[in-house]
């Protein structure tokens, strides 16, 4: 039986990242994977997919440049299926050729097949009627997850799908539901919007993404409804119908809503039932999630577990920094300490981005603050993109005058948001953006039109210099 130093379980962000940091620390390390190719779920069906078939929509109907030529203008008339993701294969093959090189190149070992604990430091995999025993002196468990799937739902492909099976549709919906209003249902009922499908989008609770800033929530929803989308919020299925050629979501307040097609997105379930964790000592949760402490530790002290598995945030950038941290913790690496908060990107249609806390949570809080705000509108770049409705925040301490937080909402949000990011690790006020030059014109410029206009603000509580030369 072969001895590793590492045995990771999952090629996703969490386990690749993982598995290359320990292999750069001279660790011997094999990496297991079920599918064909790494890169689980966010390389093969979600994160590089459906941003693909985000890019793809977001050209061929012109959204884009309707502000330049035209609100009825596009690139293509009649849009198909084909159209939106001749490309993704491409896209998916490429991303999981230079994941498995890095591994190559960094001497990781991979072994496809399923993997299952036998004992605390024994792993079983399978591959066919090919079976191989591993022995290791640390786990990570990257197994990620998958849309949930409540078992009395008929979930064909077809009419009812997972978030997993639209990107598998023979053709767009005149008519979608999609039940559930967390990231992957609301990027999907942008995305069916711009495309031209009446979508409806149900939602159990009177909200959605409620750790996003509400002004950002705000414009989101009435850009969606501006493309379509009717909100059900309040709302809770409980029973769905096939019922001449449509299906119907029966909700408990008695009304039925039909359409040609019905997205479920509530809720994602870890991918842990084949692993044999009972039989390592491990007790998921009913959802398939594994608790762990802040070094990503699982009750198992050798056995570390991150990505999707451990549940909020969930995001492909967040589990390969848990990854990596996880990894470097094993094997007694002091990882550089960090107070500065990671970045959320959503992608709907316009972005999100956001970095720091949100106006209500600084509120709840306590914490004096005090905001400056951009608009694209009022950017040469923003005009030149076609984006009038894009928006910057910032949110600084209206005493010490730190940076707190950024907010964006528009094109290349999930891009900006990182210079915000940085300015908040390391400690900058909001002066380090109004003595700052940015290049004419980018996108860039926001920071220093918010930051002026914070300080505009101030002024007027007395709390500026008087002295600052300020732009209108």
């Amino acid at each position: 039986m072969q001895q590793f130093d590492l045995v990771v379980i999952g090629s996703g962000p969490a386990g690749h990242f993982g598995a290359i940091q320990a292999a750069k620390l001279g660790k011997r390390v094999i990496a297991i994977e079920m599918n064909e190719a790494p890169g689980g779920a966010a390389a093969i069906t979600g994160t590089i997919p459906s941003k693909s078939l985000r890019e793809a929509t977001l050209h061929l109907t012109g959204l884009r440049q309707r502000t330049h030529y035209g609100s009825y203008y596009r690139v293509k008339d009649d849009v198909t299926i084909e159209d939106l993701t001749s490309s993704t294969g491409k896209i998916v093959r490429h991303e999981t050729n230079v994941l498995r090189d890095q591994l190559r190149r960094n001497g990781v070992e991979l072994a496809r097949g399923i993997g299952r604990f036998v004992a605390s430091n024994e792993i079983e995999v399978r591959e066919g009627s090919d079976t191989r025993h591993f022995a290791f002196d640390n786990a990570l468990i990257a197994v990620g997850s998958r849309p949930a799937r409540p078992p009395e739902l008929d979930f064909d492909g077809k009419m009812i799908c997972d978030s997993n099976q639209i990107l598998n549709l023979d053709r767009i919906p005149r008519q979608l539901i999609v039940v559930g209003a967390g990231v992957i249902g609301v990027e999907y009922a942008c995305i069916f919007a711009t495309l031209g499908s009446r979508v409806v989008l149900i939602n159990q609770t009177d909200s959605y993404l409620e750790f996003v800033d509400r002004q950002m929530r705000d414009a989101l929803a009435h850009h969606m409804q501006s493309h379509g989308v009717e909100f059900r919020f309040g709302e809770q299925v409980v029973g769905l119908e096939k019922r001449n050629g449509s299906v119907i979501a029966a909700t408990a307040s008695g009304k039925e809503i039909a359409g040609e097609c019905l997205l479920y997105s509530v809720g994602r379930q870890g991918n842990t039932d084949d692993l044999g964790l009972h039989d390592a000592g491990l007790h998921p949760d009913k959802r398939g999630r594994l608790t762990v402490n802040d070094q990503f530790q699982t009750e198992l002290g050798h056995v570390y577990a991150a990505g999707d598995v451990v549940g909020f945030p969930a995001l492909a950038a967040t589990s390969r920094e848990q990854g990596r941290l996880a990894v470097r913790h094993m094997f007694g690496e002091e990882a550089a300490p960090t107070e500065s908060p990671m970045p959320y990107g959503i992608y709907t249609i316009p972005e999100i981005s956001m970095v720091g806390p949100t106006e209500q949570e600084l509120t709840s809080q306590n914490v004096p603050y005090e905001i400056g705000v951009a608009r694209y509108r009022e950017i040469a770049r923003g005009q030149i993109l076609g984006d009038e409705s894009g928006l910057l925040k910032l949110l600084f301490h209206r005493e010490t005058r730190q940076v707190l937080a950024t907010h964006v909402i528009g094109e290349g949000a999930t891009e900006l948001v990182h210079i915000g990011q940085a300015a908040i690790a390391f400690g900058a006020t909001i002066d380090y953006f109004t003595e700052t030059v940015f290049n004419y014109p980018t996108l860039a410029e926001c920071y220093k039109v918010a930051a002026l206009d914070g300080l505009n603000r101030l002024r007027m509580l007395g709390g500026a210099d008087a002295s600052l030369r300020l732009a209108a």
